[in-house]
């Protein structure tokens, strides 16, 4: 978590911040002094600014990001945090909803960063996070569109950086495992036998559990905020060593 006082000063743009890990770093990032502005489809009122945004929609990205900048002052953080998941082979979604994972995941980022940039570059302490995914590394099953859209912001990311670090804006990347989240909850909802795909989800994390969204959040605030001042470029891993850990389980190891 933030400390108090580490983001005095600054304005912070949170995308899909009304709930989940969006929510958790619009609190981490308030807690720690910044004023923040939510944009999400059905924006929350727990921040200094809650501004409609669908950022599938360019006209109504650039309203939502001028707004923030006029009535907060600027922008000098932004974490591109909207997206959806999607469930399926690559053999198993229509070419729409592969479209509609792209157009929301990638083409959304693309979009609040393009309209934030003009305000990024007037800020001494820019700086973007973009959530990414352990899917973007890691092969899982039943992912295809969501992985595959997910490891286009991990290059997205690196991207950005080079372009923008001459504009001292630093971009980086968080790549949770699974999260605890509402959306994770509804996927546990539907399926045949929650109670069995929770401890699935739970087991194949090194450290037995779900992330938080705090955890994440967390993260975020270390890579939007002064400490980091010398990283970009970076995807930090908030996954409980999934990217790399093979553990064996049992008494012998």
């Amino acid at each position: 978590m933030s400390s108090r006082g580490t983001f005095d000063g600054l304005v912070a743009v949170v995308t899909g911040g009304a709930s989940g890990i969006g929510k958790a770093v619009t609190e981490t990032l308030g807690s720690g002094g910044a004023r923040v502005a939510v944009l999400d489809l059905e924006p929350a009122d727990a921040s200094d600014l809650a501004v409609r945004c669908d950022v599938a929609d360019d006209e109504s990205v650039r309203r939502a990001v001028a707004r923030v900048a006029e009535s907060l002052g600027g922008i000098d953080i932004l974490v591109n945090n909207a997206g959806i998941g999607a469930q399926g082979t690559v053999a198993d979604n229509t070419d729409d909803e592969w479209r509609r994972v792209f157009e929301i995941n990638v083409l959304g980022t693309v979009r609040v960063s393009r309209a934030a940039l003009p305000h990024l570059r007037k800020s001494p302490a820019a700086a973007i996070v973009n959530i990414c995914s352990i899917a973007a590394t890691t092969g899982l099953p039943n992912r295809a569109a969501y992985s595959a859209s997910k490891g286009a912001i991990l290059s997205l990311t690196r991207a950005m950086a080079a372009d923008h670090l001459g504009e001292g804006i630093r971009v980086n990347c968080v790549n949770p495992g699974t999260v605890d989240t509402p959306w994770v909850q509804r996927l546990l909802a539907s399926s045949g036998d929650p109670a069995a795909e929770l401890a699935a989800l739970r087991a194949r994390q090194p450290h037995g559990r779900l992330v938080t969204a705090e955890e994440v959040a967390g993260a975020v605030a270390y890579l939007a905020g002064p400490a980091s001042a010398s990283i970009t470029a970076t995807m930090l891993q908030v996954d409980g060593g999934m990217h790399s850990l093979r553990l064996r389980t049992g008494a012998a190891r």
